[in-house]
């Protein structure tokens, strides 16, 4: 008898990952990766010499189909399993990655009238330059009493998708005019693998206010923002929303020839990709918060009431899990801030002292800043380089580090910004805490807490909690395979739940670090440190960080 294969659709911001797993067993089978050829566009358009908006993050669409061209076959080939074999496919992306399409469904930078337009090109999750539309839709909800407003912390993200929606019709009306859909990137690859254009109900409620129960904003509040923001739920965001855990569609033969597999393969409703983990963890049951770490974190919470939280990216009902309302908040750069100080911040003697020794110069670092006690390095960091998220949600802060001197020592600088992330991971435990709502348990996943002993050390002395590591370095891979699993349902040797797929398919936490007391103890000073920097420059005690950045961008 056959086995029974799921395949997952991983889109992060630099590549996109395909994964193939049993679905009897949860084994991982085969997994390949696919570069984006264009990665983050965020100077230049391809092919083009004029310079983009600061705060800019563009992606090529061509990018995610060539990871269905060139993955799917490759994968299936390395798995050495068969086509017919493969019972479901799970779409996760990164949110909020939107796009204007045209009639016909396409991308309007496809084409060659708007190739040249950086409006008509997919806007990328930390896409940062529609801050003032963010913040007009923040003060306008909130002059009206919009009660939408609240279920996000009260305040919404440049990230996200009104926002986005609103800088193009600032900036290029024309566009806007064009455009016949906006569409999260997800939910344009589900479209391209089902020929049927489904919204899924992660990807709208957490990214584009929409809720099970009111749908959209409605049309007085829309209309206040912008006249031509009327009836764009019925118009440019028309569509059938999904909830996750459904099937969107079956594979067309199209699509099917393309990529190797067989024509009405179930092909799940997508999901956020951070979000995706949450099964994969094996996490379905209230009280547990899983840290999905990379270039950002996510932040993912499970519980059986709903309560506003400061600063959250959401709380949606049914938005990871059936019958449960699952908080979204986050960090918008932890991998990204130490990637950016390898790149940028450190000599070329650090770079020969970590060859010689054959490590890597994050090893180097991690290696030397481990002999240090919490506190020792004389250094504190704010952990905004890529703005504040949760709770603070303002795109436009940036970092900081206090207590620089002439003997201030490269590894010393790493491990205050690890530190830093810690400290700005334990501002979200504790706005859910001051809601009454109980974290019981904290699980990590992503590519960091496998390369980064200290870094999990760290914030487990930091939150003075046990941190409990995934099995699996591709969570989110995993997640996605899992619901294509369930969109396959039980009759095609899938399953016809998310709780009982995540119980076979799921790998659960296989290392803990535990708090070491002492640190957890020096810490503490540290930490009410950080709390006073993190108000002084967050709450508009000194607004200092947005007038520099203005002066930048007008500069």
């Amino acid at each position: 008898m056959d086995s029974k294969y799921a395949i997952g659709i991983d889109y992060g911001t630099e590549s996109g990952r395909v994964l193939v797993v049993n679905v009897a067993t949860g084994k991982e089978v085969a997994t390949h990766v696919t570069e984006y050829s264009n990665h983050v566009i965020s100077e230049q358009l391809p092919n083009q010499k004029a310079l983009l908006e600061h705060d800019t993050a563009l992606q090529d669409p061509k990018d995610y189909l060539e990871v269905l061209y060139q993955s799917i076959p490759q994968v299936m080939k390395t798995a050495g399993i068969e086509a017919r074999e493969v019972i479901g496919i799970g779409v996760d992306f990164t949110a909020c990655t939107m796009m204007p399409l045209d009639e016909l469904g396409e991308p309007l930078c496809l084409q060659e009238v708007w190739k040249d337009n950086p409006h008509s090109w997919p806007k990328l999750w930390k896409h940062h330059a529609a801050q003032e539309e963010a913040d007009l839709i923040n003060e306008t909800a909130k002059e009206l009493d919009q009660s939408f407003i609240s279920r996000y912390g009260g305040k919404i993200s440049s990230e996200w998708m009104f926002p986005k929606i609103l800088e193009i019709l600032h900036k290029a009306p024309e566009v806007y005019e064009t455009t016949d859909l906006f569409i999260e990137a997800c939910d344009w690859v589900t479209y391209k693998l089902t020929g049927t254009i489904q919204r899924s109900t992660c990807m709208t409620g957490y990214k584009a206010l929409w809720d099970k129960h009111s749908g959209y904003p409605d049309d007085s509040f829309l209309e206040v923002l912008h006249p031509k923001l009327k009836g764009i739920s019925q118009s440019k965001l028309r569509g059938d929303v999904i909830a996750i855990g459904q099937r969107a569609g079956s594979l067309t033969d199209e699509m099917a020839k393309k990529i190797g597999l067989l024509p009405g393969t179930a092909v799940a409703v997508g999901i956020i990709d951070a979000h995706a983990s949450v099964p994969a963890v094996g996490m379905t049951e209230p009280g547990s918060m899983l840290m999905v770490m990379g270039t950002s974190t996510c932040h993912l919470f499970l519980s059986d009431k709903e309560e506003m939280v400061e600063g959250i990216s959401g709380v949606v009902e049914d938005g990871i899990i059936p019958q449960l309302f699952a908080y979204e908040a986050g960090q918008a750069a932890v991998g990204d801030i130490f990637a950016w100080y390898i790149k940028n911040g450190v000599s070329s003697k650090v770079e020969a002292e970590a060859k010689n020794e054959g490590l890597t110069i994050h090893q180097w670092l991690e290696k030397e800043a481990l002999q240090y006690t919490p506190g020792a390095n004389g250094l504190l960091a704010l952990d905004w380089w890529n703005g504040n998220r949760s709770v603070l949600v303002n795109g436009n802060l940036s970092g900081m580090i206090v207590g620089y001197t002439l003997s201030t020592k490269p590894q010393e600088i790493y491990r205050a910004l690890l530190e830093s992330t810690a400290f700005g991971t334990r501002k979200i435990i504790e706005a859910f805490e001051k809601k009454g709502i109980e974290v019981k348990e904290i699980i990590a996943s992503g590519g960091l807490p496998h390369k980064n002993k200290l870094l999990m050390q760290i914030y487990a002395d930091v939150l003075n909690r046990e941190i409990k590591v995934s099995q699996t370095v591709q969570a989110s891979a995993l997640g996605a395979a899992i619901f294509g699993a369930v969109a396959a349902g039980k009759e095609n040797g899938g399953y016809d739940s998310i709780f009982e797929a995540a119980k076979t398919m799921a790998k659960l936490p296989e290392e803990i670090f535990t708090p070491n007391p002492t640190n957890t103890l020096l810490y503490q000073n540290l930490y009410q440190e950080y709390c006073q920097l993190y108000d002084y420059f967050g709450r508009g005690i000194n607004p200092v960080m947005e007038r520099l950045k203005s002066m930048k961008e007008n500069l």
